[in-house]
């Protein structure tokens, strides 16, 4: 009885992500726009219930507050050096304001923390032990990048120390410079002048009080344009930086209302309301992060939109198919003397996952009929003439591994196999690729 209680649920889900993920990519207005554009809210809720982003994001969270003030070392050192001590007593602030009253006493013991961390106290055990800290932070940060964008290789060892300790360096740097220039640009003779007028003044306050958060937006747009191990379009990072940026603004007004509205519970806590309410914000940091890092792929890679992160393979005539398309767009452009064709070009193009078109790609290029160039463009592998359109299919229709499970020959199905190879043979006859882009 309970199997078929669940059955109506099952079907209904299967068929709202069919609505939303499938068919709204070809509704007209006004519904086709607004579904199309719900596919990404859609797509971010449902890897999130699928549990992988949370488990993430709580990782992150507990790694944070083990390596946080390694780091914040490693920038109170170098804004020290130049002068903007005060920078990092700001940023860390803005960080837990929406702790409320408990932001200033976690602000006060980092900082107190940093200050007491001193070179000639710790010795050079204790700051390689800093340093493999903060590298380290940093690479399970990339690897969870990784993981949303769909990377399998990471950086290489000497990457990760020639990278990371470059963004230790230079992010302080870049932040002290954008805070000072704020700074300057709000006791400048303008300033005041707005100020002093009564319908602008309050312009002036607004826009002071959108300044953390526009340095949040910055941040999280430079994080997901740098730290995945592929190449991420700006459009793409700054779409995905500017929503987490005001989803972590929102979250922050939020969790400051709840603690209000929960003090009495909060004192059940006693001495773990701290660090209990201070996990949490962490937490939720990192989840908005990560899930910003997601919505970031999903607008460079539509595609993988209806498929989360479940492994797709293209199979059977779907396969034949694709085969025949790639060696299509390939051919047709290489005859016009357009530019060659990237793999992500071509999953954007025929609406597939990068992951599901690399194998195919993959056998057509040992097969001959795809030639890469240096910047992993494809060609033709031979004149178009020469390609028969038996071999494109012929070579969709071989696994890519060169080892398949052996098989019993039962002649029945032999037979009706060499009938379906002999009328495919006919069929197709001596048609070559020419002829496929002539259809045209």
């Amino acid at each position: 009885m309970s199997g078929r209680a669940e059955l109506p649920d099952s079907t209904l889900l299967e068929r709202l992500q069919d609505g939303v993920f499938q068919k709204s990519r070809y509704m007209r207005p006004p519904w086709g726009p607004v579904l199309r554009a719900l596919r990404y809210p859609a797509a971010i809720l449902r890897d999130w219930l699928a549990g992988d982003i949370s488990v993430r994001a709580m990782s992150l969270a507990y790694i944070t507050l083990l390596s946080l003030v390694p780091l914040m070392v490693f920038s109170f050192a170098i804004l020290k050096g130049i002068g903007a001590r005060t920078d990092l007593h700001f940023i860390l602030h803005e960080f837990f304001r929406p702790l409320g009253s408990a932001s200033n006493q976690l602000t006060e013991t980092v900082m107190s923390f940093v200050a007491n961390m001193r070179g000639d106290v710790l010795g050079s055990i204790g700051l390689v032990f800093l340093t493999y800290s903060a590298l380290s932070t940093i690479q399970k940060v990339e690897t969870s990048f990784n993981f949303l964008w769909r990377v399998a290789r990471p950086r290489s060892i000497a990457r990760r120390i020639t990278e990371y300790l470059s963004v230790i360096i230079i992010g302080p740097i870049l932040l002290a410079v954008a805070l000072g220039l704020l700074g300057s640009a709000a006791h400048s003779p303008v300033a005041h002048w707005l100020d002093s007028m009564p319908y602008l003044s309050w312009i002036v306050h607004g826009l002071g009080h959108l300044v953390p958060y526009a340095i949040v937006t910055v941040v999280f747009t430079f994080m997901y344009a740098f730290i995945p191990n592929t190449r991420v379009e700006i459009s793409a990072a700054l779409i995905g930086g500017v929503t987490g940026g005001i989803a972590w603004a929102l979250m922050g007004q939020i969790f400051t209302a709840l603690l209000l509205y929960s003090s009495q519970m909060m004192a059940v806590y006693t001495g773990f309301t701290i660090v209990l309410t201070t996990l949490i914000w962490v937490y939720l940091s990192w989840l908005i992060l990560l899930m910003g890092a997601e919505l970031a792929f999903y607008v460079q890679f539509p595609q993988y939109l209806p498929l989360g992160h479940d492994l797709v393979a293209v199979e059977g005539r779907a396969r034949e198919q694709l085969a025949l398309s790639i060696m299509y767009f390939v051919a047709r452009d290489y005859r016009r003397g357009l530019p060659p064709w990237s793999a992500r070009r071509l999953a954007a193009q025929l609406d597939v996952p990068v992951d599901a078109l690399a194998p195919l790609l993959e056998s057509c290029e040992k097969a001959g009929l795809l030639a890469v160039t240096d910047k992993e463009q494809f060609l033709p592998g031979r004149d178009p003439q020469g390609i028969s359109l038996a071999a494109i299919v012929a070579v969709a229709r071989t696994p890519l591994r060169e080892r398949a499970a052996p098989l019993a020959d039962v002649p029945a199905a032999v037979k009706v196999m060499a009938q379906i190879d002999g009328l495919l043979g006919r069929e197709l006859g001596t048609r070559t690729l020419k002829d496929l882009i002539d259809l045209e």
